[in-house]
């Protein structure tokens, strides 16, 4: 089985905004289970860590779990995210597909399974 990550905007201006990017990387999460593959989705893994450590440290360890994946699927609001799109940099630096919709993904899940 294929690991995709989910890469979007983690980080708002309030607690809500925050809450609001979990709950479209966990949607898109579930697109990827449901496609076939197993979603890694670093927005639920620290979620509530916010403010226990520096930013740097969640970022740095978004970036060794993506290492471990075989590809990356963004949220369509990923291009506002510095995180999000050092994540896209990473995986085109790593080979790593990154894809912009679940249907990408599956054709290329069929084409590689």
């Amino acid at each position: 089985m294929k690991v995709v990550f989910i890469s979007g905007p983690f980080r708002g201006p309030t607690h809500w905004d925050i809450f609001q990017n979990i709950r479209k990387a966990e949607a898109l999460a579930l697109d990827v289970w449901k496609a076939g593959a197993a979603a890694i989705c670093p927005h639920t893994n620290s979620q509530h860590f916010t403010g226990t450590c520096p930013d740097e440290v969640w970022l740095e360890g978004d970036l060794e779990i993506l290492k471990r994946c075989d590809a990356l699927i963004v949220t369509p609001d990923w291009e506002r995210s510095s995180g999000a799109r050092a994540e896209v940099d990473y995986a085109a630096k790593l080979g790593l597909p990154v894809f912009a919709t679940v249907e990408r993904l599956k054709h290329w899940l069929n084409e590689n399974p």
